[in-house]
């Protein structure tokens, strides 16, 4: 068994179970020298791999590695307490978390696994300080280093990078404060979807905003630092020094605006109550009912892709847990009774036209379609990408050099080859160092045949125009792909509406 904060052997005096987890049970303790209460993990370490003995060995040596004020110790067992309106209090929320982010990067560890369940509190009391736990999924990194350590973490919360299976670092735990960032300030996420595929979409693209109303009132400065943590390029993304030094954090008693909505602070009280006679069914819930997918179910870890129970989730906790991924299985799993209460996005709005998330309708495919009308989505998304990032070499690698194409820009004239498109990519596209994000709405993909399919959708497009103005764009799209030699063309595309916001 292993005891975290040093309580273990006679001189401790053990108190009643928390739920348990896969391999391990939560207890209260109290050091009987000092009465100082503590929650100990004892896990029974027989029914451990080989390799889930190194990944406990490796939490171990990370907890005992990391002293901060705002990591938690096993002193103490933390509190589940209810948002308050103030932005004031969020902002120094959002500090003691960024503080003990950079301790962590100071001392090599990328925690991984970032989200409101993760931070507790260390008392009802006012002011009382926000304390990261759980370093199950927590790695250890040299410097700056960027490698594949796996895919692991909560759907939400995961950065573009590790969704695209690229090297990553400590820039994945930035993009997640980001997202608890926007959470603790309207009480939903940035990007949700019941479907998996779409979230990832989502995600992939950087598609958030700022909707109204619940946006009005909160500052520029609030909204600028999310964007600098919600950054799709993790080289461009703020640190956890320099989001330290934010306006909205460093300067927060002239920055951080005290006002909040009514409104959305009515709606956040309306779902805590209605998270509590929820929580409930959903804490004893063991498989996910017929209608709901393994991927889309409330609670449970999913490893290697099978599900496995999570412990109850106390009724204090009013926030249930989204599913969390690890490319191996993890060595222990328990529920914390105290979290910090955030309520999800059931979602977006309790009033109100949603912004996020996008529905997008896919009609059922035949046996084998479904497999191939991703590959077109996703080559599709690797094309818009391609001509985001300027890159036309990226771009003629996914067209046929024959590509035809109605498009605004060709003033609705029949466009052959590739000529037309790299000079748009050679004098303007190339050359824009400004930021674009773009979104694909309601995929419709028609398979014809095993080598030909043809996808239509809604393209919107986000970007900062010339005087620095945030701008939207639309077009509706339609791109024809036919498949040679094992590999997907785009043969022919026809866009409409506006030119897209780069040539603008």
């Amino acid at each position: 068994s292993a005891g975290s904060g040093g309580c273990g052997g006679g001189d401790t005096e053990r108190g009643p179970a928390v739920p348990r987890g896969a391999f391990s049970v939560v207890r209260r303790c109290v050091k009987l020298c000092s009465g100082h209460e503590y929650a100990a993990k004892i896990i029974n370490t027989k029914k451990l791999s080989a390799r889930d003995h190194q990944k406990l060995e490796r939490e171990a040596r990370i907890c005992r590695l990391l002293k901060h004020s705002n990591i938690g110790d096993g002193v103490g067992l933390g509190v589940a307490v209810p948002l308050t309106p103030g932005l004031f209090a969020r902002s120094h929320c959002i500090q003691q978390i960024l503080e003990a982010v950079l301790h962590c990067h100071q001392m090599g560890v990328v925690h991984r696994d970032l989200k409101p369940e993760n931070l507790l509190l260390a008392s009802k009391c006012k002011g009382a300080a926000v304390k990261l736990a759980d370093f199950g999924l927590a790695i250890e990194v040299q410097g700056d280093q960027q490698a594949w350590f796996g895919f692991a973490g909560t759907p939400g919360y995961l950065s573009p990078e590790v969704l695209r299976k690229e090297a990553y670092g400590k820039p994945v735990d930035i993009w997640a404060c980001g997202v608890i960032l926007y959470i603790l300030l309207v009480g939903y996420p940035p990007f949700w979807d019941e479907d998996q595929h779409r979230l990832y979409q989502q995600i992939k693209a950087g598609a958030y905003d700022f909707p109204s109303p619940e946006w009005d009132t909160v500052t520029p400065e609030a909204k600028n630092l999310i964007n600098q943590m919600l950054t799709i390029n993790p080289a461009k993304r703020i640190t956890a020094d320099q989001a330290l030094k934010h306006p909205w954090v460093c300067h927060r008693a002239t920055v951080a605006s005290c006002m909040h909505r009514q409104e959305t602070v009515d709606c956040l009280k309306k779902f805590n109550a209605r998270r509590k006679l929820k929580v409930g069914w959903v804490g004893r819930q063991t498989t996910a009912p017929p209608s709901m997918s393994a991927a889309a179910a409330p609670l449970g870890l999913v490893e290697q892709g099978r599900r496995r129970t999570d412990p109850p989730v106390p009724p204090a906790c009013l926030w249930s847990p989204p599913p969390q991924f690890s490319s191996s299985s993890s060595s222990s799993s328990s529920s914390s009774p105290s979290r910090l209460e955030v309520p999800p996005r059931e979602w977006h709005r309790t009033h109100g036209t949603p912004c996020l998330p996008v529905c997008l309708s896919h009609p059922p495919a035949a046996p084998g379609e479904g497999a191939r009308k991703q590959e077109i989505i996703k080559i599709t998304e690797q094309l818009i990408e391609a001509v985001n990032n300027g890159d036309f070499e990226a771009y003629a690698k996914i067209c046929d050099p024959g590509l035809t194409s109605f498009e605004p820009e060709a003033l609705g004239n029949l466009v052959e080859g590739m000529d037309f498109h790299r000079f748009y990519f050679e004098n303007l596209l190339s050359k824009n160092n400004k930021p674009i994000h773009t979104t694909i709405l309601n995929p419709h993909v028609h398979v014809i045949g095993e080598d030909a399919a043809c996808i239509a959708y809604i393209r919107i497009t986000q970007y900062v125009d010339a005087q620095g103005r945030p701008r939207t764009s639309q077009s509706e799209e339609t791109r024809v792909w036919h498949r040679r030699d094992g590999k997907w063309q785009n043969v022919h595309f026809h866009g409409s509406g506006a030119p897209v916001a780069p040539l603008q």
